[in-house]
C-alpha cells in the first residue's frame, strides 16, 4: 500500500489518539463560543511523510514517537519553506546490526560497481525526459541519443566523470523551450527553487527506505562529506531525480507569466505528489520485465535490493526506468 504524504502550512496542534494522527486548528480571538468541528484525523500506519512548513505548528512527543516507529520521515521547514531537518527511525529492520556490518565492510569494488549502475540508470532516465520534452508539440519524444551513449560508457566508479558531462548536456537542454537560458544552480532564479523542493521531499522519501530496508543512510556508496548525515541517501535518488525534473516540467509548461520566487500552495500540491507518482521498475532483480508502481514503493525496492548487494546475495540495483 502506498503510504501517504501529509502537508501543514498552517498553525495547527498535532497529536494522537487511538493510534491516529489527530489535527486540530486554532480558533480566531472571539471565536471561542463557535461550535468547532470534530479533528481530522488519519491512521498513522498510513503515513510515509509528514512535512510541518508553519512555525506555529505544535506536535506532541507521543506522536512524534509513533510516528518514527511507524518509519515515517517527518521533515521540517525554514522560515523560506523549504524542507531543512528531518527524523527518521533508528531501529528499522529487525536484522539492522547485520545489514550495518555488511554496508561497513562494503569493498570498494561494490561500490564501484554499485555506483556505475546508479550512473547508468539516471543518465538513461534524463535521456527519455530530454527526449520527451524535446519532441514538438508532445510528451512522447525518442530518448536522447547522445545521453544514451553516455549511459553506455559509465565505467566502474564512473572514472571518466561521465555524469557530470551528461548533466551540462542535460540542464542546457531540459528547461530551454519555457525557459531559454535557464540555468541549474541552486541558488539560482525559478524553477531552481521547485527543484530544490522536489529534490528535497526525494531524499527525505529514499532516507525513510534505506532504514526501513536497515541501511545507515549516512555511509555513501559515493557521496562522502563529512558534514552530510544523508550521503546515501544522496547517491541512490540520482536515478530518481528525472522524475522530480519531469514534474517541474510540467509545472513551469503549464504557468502563465513569470514563475514565483516563492513556492505557491498548488506549486507544492504538485510537487508533494511526486512520492505517488507511477514509475515502471523490474519486479525483481533477474526479471526482464516491468511492473508499474507508486515511487515511494519503486524506492523500497530500490533499498531492498542495494541491502542484498551489500549482504552478498544480490549483485544489481534495482531502479526505476522512464518511460
Amino acid at each position: 500500500m502506498i503510504k501517504r504524504t501529509l502537508y501543514f502550512g498552517n498553525p495547527a496542534y498535532l497529536h494522537t489518539a487511538n493510534e491516529q494522527l489527530v489535527v486540530e486548528f486554532p480558533y480566531p480571538a472571539g471565536t471561542e463560543d463557535v461550535v468547532k468541528p470534530r479533528p481530522h484525523t488519519a491512521p498513522i500506519e498510513d503515513i510515509g511523510v509528514l512535512l510541518l512548513d508553519h512555525p506555529q505548528i505544535t506536535i506532541s512527543q507521543a506522536l512524534l514517537t509513533k510516528l518514527l516507529a511507524n518509519n515515517t520521515a517527518v521533515i521540517t521547514c525554514d522560515s523560506t519553506h523549504h524542507p531543512t531537518g528531518m527524523l527518521l527511525n533508528l531501529d528499522g529492520h529487525t536484522l539492522q546490526s547485520r545489514i550495518f556490518a555488511a554496508q561497513t565492510d562494503a569493498s570498494e569494488p561494490l561500490k564501484k560497481q554499485l555506483w556505475q549502475q546508479t550512473i547508468a540508470a539516471k543518465i538513461h532516465n534524463q535521456a527519455a525526459l530530454l527526449g520527451a520534452v524535446s519532441a514538438e508539440g508532445s510528451l512522447w519524444g525518442e530518448p536522447d541519443k547522445l545521453l544514451l551513449n553516455m549511459a553506455r560508457d559509465v565505467k566502474s566508479g564512473d572514472s571518466g566523470n561521465v555524469e557530470a558531462q551528461a548533466a551540462s548536456y542535460y540542464w542546457k537542454r531540459l528547461l530551454v523551450r519555457w525557459q531559454p537560458g535557464f540555468s541549474r544552480d541552486r541558488y539560482g532564479m525559478p524553477p531552481n527553487n521547485m527543484l530544490n523542493y522536489g529534490y528535497a521531499l526525494l531524499r527525505a522519501v529514499v532516507a525513510r527506505c534505506l532504514t526501513g530496508s536497515g541501511l545507515l543512510p549516512t555511509l555513501g556508496i559515493h557521496h562522502r562529506n563529512q558534514y552530510n548525515a544523508y550521503c546515501l541517501a544522496d547517491d541512490i535518488m540520482e536515478p530518481y531525480r528525472p522524475f522530480a525534473d519531469k514534474v517541474v516540467c510540467d509545472i513551469v509548461a503549464a504557468h502563465d507569466g513569470p514563475l514565483p520566487v516563492m513556492l505557491t500552495k498548488e506549486i507544492k500540491a504538485q510537487l508533494l505528489a511526486i512520492p505517488a507518482m507511477d514509475v515502471r521498475i523490474a519486479r525483481s532483480p533477474a526479471a526482464k520485465d516491468t511492473e508499474r508502481s507508486p515511487l515511494m514503493v519503486a524506492v523500497e525496492k530500490t533499498t531492498a535490493s542495494l541491502a542484498k548487494c551489500y549482504e552478498g546475495s544480490g549483485r544489481k540495483l534495482l531502479y526505476p526506468v522512464m518511460e
